[in-house]
């Protein structure tokens, strides 16, 4: 008896964390595995910190790339409807910025597409990578 009582509310407790996922489309952890980079967006309350750069306060969000700390911060975020948000992101030395829609295609990818403004570019290998205007990304 106690072990159905017990299955009941672990159902009950997971099905209430995907339901809060699936209300807040904006609200993610997204990477692309190809270029290691990942976006930490919360469009909705716009409290992501980045970690290490405190100093920026809390953000819309940012894209990174793993095991590196540089970033492309997110400045401004607006969410457009459940499928559709953009968003303005700065470098994180503050020289080059640009404009650029996330797109959900289904409840785990996401298409990222710079629209205006610089390209991203990413260290990689002591060298500057640029990335594709359209990145897909897979929610984690």
């Amino acid at each position: 008896m106690k072990r159905t009582i017990l299955s009941v509310i672990f159902t009950i407790g997971v099905l209430s964390v995907f339901s809060q996922t699936e209300s807040k489309p904006f609200k993610a952890y997204l990477v692309n595995d190809d270029y290691e980079v990942y976006l930490r967006i919360n469009f909705y309350d716009k409290n992501i910190k980045i970690p290490g750069q405190e100093l920026y306060g809390e953000l819309p969000g940012y894209l990174g790339r793993k095991k590196h700390s540089f970033c492309w911060v997110m400045v401004d975020a607006e969410v457009e409807s459940d499928e559709k948000a953009r968003m303005t992101l700065i470098n994180d030395f503050g020289s080059e910025d640009l404009e650029a829609s996330l797109t959900r295609k289904n409840d785990s990818i996401y298409i990222f597409k710079q629209e205006k403004g610089s390209t991203v570019k990413i260290p990689k290998n002591g060298k500057w990578q640029k990335l594709p205007k359209t990145l897909q990304f897979k929610r984690k």
